[in-house]
């Protein structure tokens, strides 16, 4: 079946896919910028088509000599009425688009729901997306998923730094209500299964593990299995889900914009309604996954480094998107740039080996204290700040997040480009290369602010002070760990 998926790079589609070419079918992409895919896996064994969703014409181009579609994007960011608005145009292109391509299947992950009149505004959004894609004339199963348990999703990783960091938890009332997880394994389970079903299907279905639990319950099930004791939760009736998204935004990795959506759906139970998908599609042959197990492969596969795909790589709401223009076009532009150079005895090959590892564990070679200050700032605003880490902890790709960085290129030996989206009054990147020369390596660091109006003008004076110490340790740190590295003949 010749099949397109949206939402590739996203935690679910980046699963999705592989599994889809592995069980014999033609996979077409469509995503906004094709190079965040360049160097996963599955890259050669599927059609990439560039492409915004929102554009119609770009819709259309993805939809020709498609069978079958996965529905997989969803905002989790932005003012509610242009969030509302976005989710409905894609849908209706989508839809629409499907329609007059003869596609014969639609396949939606949604989100497991409470009554419609009690839903938050991003659950009543992806509702609305689904009755937009059932009304299309496309055959369409809508697949109504909770929380989501799996090595880097957003929910375990809620669950897991909560539980983590908070030896007592005051809480919201909403650790008292009932929900019912499901094993990542198993949603890609369903939705692979959706393609099978005879095309007279067309309603919304809801999907949930064999578990359901108290919010907390998922919590202190998650201390069990990381061998932590469990944790006295004390529901408190003043945490409103917009204080408790503040919360969760300092005392986790998950940035504000993720936070308060996940909160917001956490109000009211959500377990499943019926039973109904088990005529159409049955359960895997061995049982879904309990939500205990679930937790124990997801902590397992994150200890042997196996993280398929994570929340990390989720795109920023509101962070610049668009790639730094080449310095030619800086021509007319107010530009602040920050430039270092250093020699460093040691080959190129250790040199770039630091580079690759900035961030994370490794820190950013100078300062920790005014880095920590900084992404407790970027926390406070609103940002991901600096605990978002990044995924691997040797390697980098595009399109992988760095604490508050994102890779925005890389020439794997020699090239690295971050692109910033912490909170600041204007676009920023980070450029870090290594370069062979006689005897050793040539390290050069850049890094460029397009300031936004006078107050971005002003942040970059007030920061330059601080600038000078951070840019100038990082250059020394690096080359010197580099060089220490190649004395102690470190693996390259």
């Amino acid at each position: 079946m010749r099949v397109l998926v949206t939402g590739a790079s996203g935690y679910v589609g980046g699963r999705l896919v592989p599994r889809l070419v592995e069980a014999g079918h033609e996979v077409r992409v469509v995503v906004r910028r094709p190079e965040r895919l360049r160097d996963v896996p599955w890259a050669a064994s599927v059609e990439i088509v560039p492409g915004d969703l929102g554009d119609r014409a770009a819709v259309d181009r993805a939809m020709r000599d498609i069978d079958a579609v996965f529905y997989l994007v969803h905002s989790m960011g932005g003012k509610d009425g242009d969030f509302t608005e976005i989710e409905r145009t894609v849908a209706n292109n989508v839809a629409s688009s499907a329609r007059d391509h003869g596609v014969s299947r639609i396949v939606y992950l949604s989100g497991l729901h409470p009554a419609a009149d009690r839903l938050s505004r991003h659950l009543r959004s992806r509702v609305e997306v689904g009755e937009i894609l059932l009304a299309s004339g496309v055959p369409t199963i809508v697949l109504q998923a909770g929380v989501v348990i799996g090595s880097g999703s957003t929910s375990f990783e809620m669950i897991r730094h909560l539980t983590e960091v908070l030896p007592y938890m005051p809480a919201p009332r909403w650790v008292r209500n009932f929900i019912q997880p499901i094993a990542v394994r198993d949603v890609l389970h369903y939705l692979i299964h959706a393609l099978d079903v005879p095309p007279e299907v067309n309603r919304a279905f809801d999907i949930g593990g064999p578990d359901i639990f108290r919010y907390g319950q998922l919590m202190n099930g998650y201390a069990v299995e990381a061998g932590l004791p469990q944790r006295p939760i004390a529901a408190l009736p003043v945490l409103t889900p917009w204080l408790a998204g503040q919360w969760v935004n300092l005392v986790t990795p998950i940035p504000r914009r993720l936070a308060v959506p996940i909160i917001e759906s956490l109000q009211f139970d959500c377990v499943m309604h019926d039973h109904d998908i088990d005529h159409v599609i049955p359960p895997p042959p061995e049982g879904l996954l309990p939500y205990r197990t679930a937790v124990r492969l997801a902590l397992e596969r994150e200890r042997q480094g196996e993280v398929e795909t994570s929340w990390r790589n989720t795109e920023v709401a509101g962070a610049p998107s668009d790639p730094l223009p080449s310095d030619p076009d800086w021509s007319g532009h107010t530009v602040y740039v920050d430039e270092r150079e250093q020699r460093c005895t040691a080959p190129v090959g250790e040199l770039w080996r630091v580079i690759e590892g900035v961030g994370g564990e490794n820190g950013w070679y100078s300062f920790p204290v005014l880095w920590a200050i900084r992404g407790w700032v970027d926390k406070l605003t609103g940002g991901v700040g600096l605990q978002r880490g990044r995924r691997d902890a040797r390697v980098l790709h595009v399109g992988d997040a760095v604490d508050f960085w994102r890779v925005e290129a890389i020439d794997r030996g020699g090239f690295l480009r971050l692109r910033a989206e912490m909170r600041m009054p204007g676009r920023a990147w980070l450029e870090l290369s290594a370069t062979a020369v006689k005897d050793g390596s040539r390290y050069r660091q850049r890094a460029v602010f397009f300031p936004k109006g006078l107050s971005g003008r002003l942040y970059w004076w007030l920061i330059v002070p601080f600038h000078n110490m951070i840019f100038t340790g990082m250059a020394n740190r690096i080359t010197a760990e580099a060089e220490a590295a190649s004395r102690r003949g470190a693996p390259r």
